[in-house]
């Protein structure tokens, strides 16, 4: 159902567009252009032909009736992670002003607008006694990550974020706000629940919270000497988690600057990170072996409010000059491990990745049908992550490179699919269709035809409108 009807007139020039909206239109030549292209990866040098910073979802509307005249794609930006194609000569809306938050305590469910970041979200709802369900980070924008799927550290308790929506609002590529969920155009709510911003703009959306303060969690450095013997017991840990422990293990190469503590500049480890849900008793004695084993050369793993999730991970909070890549592994081999310990630790000279990352999936992810929505790889239980810094194109080359000699080493343990929220730039354009089963892709091509038949949306994810 229709909850905008489209007007009558039709925005013709830039000055029409700027008299008509309540936020701001930038264009080349102006002095703040270059400051509001900019994306939180600063590799990315996008050259729109409009930029709206837009304060309502009229205005992103109206953006959006221009790019029609104007025959122009559009693209999307919140924080600006994540982007898989710079929006050179589009209309780049901007959402970072729409931050509106409404917290309903006796539906347990946040109303998010487009712009929000995660952080803003867990304030207000910690402040409830409940808890959304964020990524590591609380910089990153709520929708973007939604839209891809969101693996954050109640995963396995609580299932991707993606799957908490009740509903979204969105503007289609006609210009028109409608609501999209189980009862009102249930097939573009099927596709947008892990098929990314291809089929329209999402100025708002309302998600289920849950019951969470207090968790036990943080990570446990060991040297990486000692490598090999943490993943083999990471391995065996896991097997047999409950749904309430969300973890992951990990390579760290840290870097030799002043921001990092100075026992930890320069030097490697291998870190355990995880989220304990339930009872704080009963996480302290799930790490217990680990204490017994060895004493790590630090334990970060403590009783806090939920609002401190950030800590676990610690991600970098300014924007940065790095590259991100991942796959799904289907077990974590004696093979795998020793490929990851050689590649992924320095032995002569700096090392090439800052880190890698497996995170433990499954859980309440996998208990998910798999035609519920969109999101594919629900089988799968580890994810690689890779990191490294790019800060010249050659550097991005040689990373391109050595990530992917990594992944044919690990041939044997891959599934074939991929991570669609891991993935940056031509890798994720490339690979979007290894994100979805094979007849999901599919489907969501006729959902494209169907809502956006001349692929305005065409700098998320890479979904082209099926040919009748």
């Amino acid at each position: 159902m229709a909850l905008m009807p489209t007007p009558t007139f039709a925005t013709t020039t830039l000055e029409d567009l700027k008299s008509r909206i309540l936020g701001e239109v930038i264009v080349p030549g102006d002095a703040d252009y270059d400051d509001a292209r900019k994306a939180w990866n600063l590799n990315v040098n996008q050259h729109p032909a409009v930029i709206v910073i837009a304060q309502s979802a009229a205005d992103v509307a109206e953006a959006v009736r221009y790019a029609n005249i104007e025959d122009l794609g559009v693209a999307v930006q919140a924080t600006g992670h994540g982007i898989s194609r710079p929006a050179d000569d589009a209309v780049l809306i901007i959402m970072s002003e729409m931050t509106t938050v409404r917290i309903n305590v006796e539906d347990q469910t946040a109303w998010i607008e487009g712009g929000t970041k995660w952080g803003k979200v867990l304030q207000a709802a910690q402040a409830a006694g409940l808890a959304p369900l964020l990524g590591s980070s609380p910089i990153v924008g709520a929708v973007g990550y939604t839209l891809g799927g969101g693996m954050g550290w109640l995963a396995r308790k609580y299932g991707m974020s993606v799957d908490s929506v009740n509903y979204f609002e969105v503007i289609t590529a006609d210009g028109r706000l409608v609501h999209a969920s189980a009862y009102e155009n249930s097939d573009l709510f099927w596709g947008l629940r892990g098929g990314g911003g291809s089929f329209g703009v999402i100025t708002g959306m309302e998600v289920q919270l849950y019951p969470v303060t207090t968790v036990f969690g943080g990570t446990m450095l060991y040297p990486a000497s000692v490598a090999k013997e943490v993943f083999t017991r990471y391995r065996e840990w896991i097997a047999n988690a409950p749904d309430e422990l969300t973890s992951s293990i990990s390579l760290m190469n840290f870097p030799p600057i002043p921001q990092v503590p100075e026992f930890l500049r320069g030097q490697s480890f291998v870190m355990v990170r995880g989220l304990y849900c339930g009872a704080v008793a009963d996480g302290e004695a799930l790490i217990q072996p680990w204490l017994d084993w060895m004493q790590p050369v630090a334990n970060q793993w403590r009783a806090m409010p939920f609002s401190e999730v950030e800590t676990v991970s610690n991600d970098p909070k300014d924007p940065s000059i790095g590259w991100s890549t991942s796959v799904w592994l289907r077990e974590l081999s004696d093979e795998a491990i020793d490929t990851l310990i050689q590649r992924v630790l320095p032995h002569q000279g700096p090392p090439a990745l800052v880190f890698a990352e497996i995170r433990y999936a499954g859980g309440a992810i996998s208990k998910v049908n798999a035609e519920a929505n969109a999101y594919g790889n629900r089988d799968a239980n580890l994810v690689l992550q890779m990191i490294g810094m790019a800060p010249t194109p050659e550097m991005h080359r040689n990373l391109v490179e050595y990530t992917n000699l990594i992944k044919r080493e690990l041939t044997p343990v891959l599934t074939g699919g991929i991570y669609i929220n891991f993935l940056e730039g031509e890798e994720k354009w490339n690979k979007t269709k290894d994100a979805f089963l094979p007849e999901t892709y599919q489907r969501l091509t006729a959902i494209k035809a169907k809502y956006d038949p001349e692929n305005r949306f065409r700098y998320s994810f890479n979904i082209p409108p099926v040919k009748g």
